[in-house]
């Protein structure tokens, strides 16, 4: 069954890891939107768990999962909203609580009336990375492109995209093993886009496909951040530096607690 919305119902939103650790802004303008949208909301920020079980720690994937599923069930979290593609992938597996993407839910419940043809004037080009992980949820790749051309964006389809997408270089724990091949993963990612100027729904996708020599913008920088246009250089890549991911991650933290009612 696909997602509606049931004001008597409890929502909640994750927004996963490397998100918060990117921009604390995205996080909370969303949060603060979803909010006011849903009656009943939480919010969580926790790993899902799926670096340890990526690296075969199976054991130790259900013990921080099942730490994670206590807290939304003590605040009585009855459907949850993810951020994350990896989360969303793993709650699925591991969760009894029914969970959908943001990327399924906005074009649901719509995006804030001063969003809406924001960029209409905009003369840039775009292209998609969409995240590989969840290459098989048609969805989540529709609803990125609902929000891009509601935010008035022109886009361009790369050959390799939706479910035909290829790894970012970021995946299955490559980068910590053997950065080099992650590198030659990203460059090669890179070279199959069609336009130097990329959109992503991951923030750690991002962080490749900058490093892989092209320009990236998340897909919350664009509805939450100033128009974009034709030679406007993206943020930087905030997660290549450890302490500033975590200080973003705890301004994240600090941020959502004020954003929930």
């Amino acid at each position: 069954m696909g997602f509606t919305v049931d004001q008597n119902k409890r929502y909640g939103f994750m927004p996963g890891c490397s998100l918060p650790s990117y921009s604390p802004e995205a996080v909370i303008k969303t949060t603060e939107y979803l909010s006011q949208t849903f009656n009943k909301f939480s919010a969580v920020q926790k790993c899902c768990g799926k670096p340890t079980k990526a690296v075969g720690q199976y054991d130790l994937f259900k013990e921080r999962f099942k730490s994670l599923q206590d807290d939304m069930d003590e605040v009585g979290i009855e459907e949850m909203i993810v951020a994350c593609q990896s989360c969303k992938l793993t709650f699925d597996d591991a969760s009894p609580t029914p969970t959908y993407s943001l990327w399924e839910i906005l074009p649901i419940i719509g995006l804030p009336e001063e969003l809406r043809g924001k960029a209409k004037d905009s003369d840039i080009v775009f292209t998609i990375h969409d995240s590989c992980s969840t290459r098989h949820l048609t969805d989540l790749h529709d609803g990125i492109r609902w929000i891009l051309k509601e935010l008035g964006y022109k886009v361009i389809e790369s050959k390799y995209s939706r479910e035909k997408t290829r790894c970012c270089g970021f995946g299955g724990m490559v980068v910590p093993a053997n950065p080099e091949v992650a590198k030659k993963v990203m460059a090669k990612r890179v070279e199959t886009l069609d336009s130097e100027n990329v959109v992503v729904y991951c923030a750690a996708c991002r962080s490749s496909i900058l490093t892989g020599g092209a320009k990236a913008w998340h897909i919350l920088d664009l509805m939450w951040g100033p128009v974009v246009h034709a030679g406007d250089q993206p943020p930087k890549d905030v997660l290549s530096s450890p302490v500033s991911s975590w200080m973003n991650r705890y301004k994240s933290k600090v941020g959502i607690k004020k954003a929930v009612k």
